[in-house]
């Protein structure tokens, strides 16, 4: 079988391997163990490997490079315009010579992608869309497209779309799904941490606007201010951190928040084991891996109402939706440590819940949706 994926995500060739985002990588290689051949088409960057990057694992691996392109400007749009063909033709002679195509969405090359797919009706395919898949959430145009073409059995046929969550209006192409991070051997019946000591609070993600890294500095600061000792760890990197430096700076905060940077996949598992709660406040998610990962470890995760984390965290049953306003989810949360049982309860429940998904489960389903190619 020939495996092509279309993806937007940004490569880098070193040797003669190829890296990419890790998560995205490590879920990548599972897939790779059935096929025979894969044609990765997409871009590639000239920067260098850090923590947050992983070689794909296969012995007969093509890599078709296409020029990296986005409308973030007039300017750029043009750029875009005089790219396009050149981008296209190269996804057509990709998809021609596949036996399952394999999309990455949203992102530019999963729009393109989902463009020249409509030329393969007969071709077995599966798409992963790791955004938001809710109708009534607000997206870029660009995104709604991606979704409308996917959903459309009429211009999307043999595919079977992957999102998170259960949606209504779906057509028979979509899947409810899920991702994983940790195997069966990683199971442990890991107790819930006690809060009379000090309290740790954990932040795992891209220090941008997105993911409001601020916020959650702004509520330890508030819990600490209520004479609480609480710790936060925020592992990631991205533009905001010269900013979110200063703001620790200037409001003498260092002793208790602390910025770790990019970290590999053994050191942010063994901050989820030693905190208490994983914070959230994301504008934006599809399936939130990190809220995952944190309960497999029982931390409790703080979290906005985004996508499917309601479903995740069963109405609050196993973990709590933040406002967004200040005031309210230091109540909320100053409230949660003075009550230990119902803490501990929520903890073991988010615990059991996550550890259902393991690589192993990821992967048997990953062979039932190859199975048809």
């Amino acid at each position: 079988m020939n495996f092509v994926i279309i993806t937007h995500v940004q490569h880098i060739k070193e040797n003669s391997n190829y890296y990419g985002y890790a998560p995205y990588v490590r879920e990548m290689n599972i897939w790779l163990k059935y096929v025979k051949k894969v044609t990765v088409v997409a871009p590639i960057e000239k920067s260098k490997l850090d923590n947050i990057h992983l070689a794909y694992q296969h012995k007969n691996l093509k890599f078709k490079e296409v020029q990296n392109f986005n409308t973030t400007s007039f300017l750029n749009s043009l750029r875009t315009l005089l790219k396009l063909p050149s981008i296209l033709w190269t996804i057509f002679l990709a998809m021609k010579k596949a036996d399952h195509i394999h999309l990455r969405c949203p992102g530019n090359m999963g729009l393109l992608g989902c463009l020249v797919q409509i030329l393969f009706p007969n071709t077995p395919k599966t798409a992963k869309y790791a955004g938001n898949w809710d109708p009534k959430a607000k997206q870029p145009s660009t995104y709604k497209i991606q979704k409308w073409i996917l959903n459309n059995t009429f211009l999307t046929k043999n595919m079977q779309v992957l999102v998170y969550g259960k949606w209504e209006g779906s057509s028979k192409n979509i899947k409810p799904f899920f991702t994983a991070t940790y195997s069966e051997t990683k199971k442990e019946q890991i107790l819930p941490r006690s809060l009379n000591q000090k309290i740790n609070f954990v932040f795992v993600g891209t220090l941008s606007i997105g993911k409001k890294p601020l916020y959650a500095i702004q509520l330890i600061e508030k819990l600490k201010n209520l004479g609480l000792d609480v710790h936060l760890n925020l592992f990631g990197d991205g533009v905001l951190r010269n900013e979110l430096e200063k703001y620790i700076e200037s409001n003498k905060l260092a002793a208790f928040i602390f910025l770790k940077g990019n970290q590999s996949k053994e050191v942010i598992e063994q901050a989820y084991k030693e905190s208490h709660f994983l914070i959230l406040a994301s504008k934006s998610e599809g399936w939130p891996k990190v809220v995952a990962e944190a309960m497999f470890w029982g931390s409790l995760p703080l979290t906005t109402n985004v996508s499917c984390v309601n479903y995740m965290i069963d109405n609050e049953n196993r973990g709590k939706l933040l406002s967004l306003n200040l005031e309210e989810d230091t109540q909320l949360v100053y409230d949660l440590i003075q009550n230990e049982e119902h803490y501990s309860k929520m903890c073991i429940d988010a615990r059991d819940w996550s550890q259902h998904f393991t690589t192993e489960y990821f992967e048997n389903e990953i062979i039932k949706l190859l199975a048809v190619s």
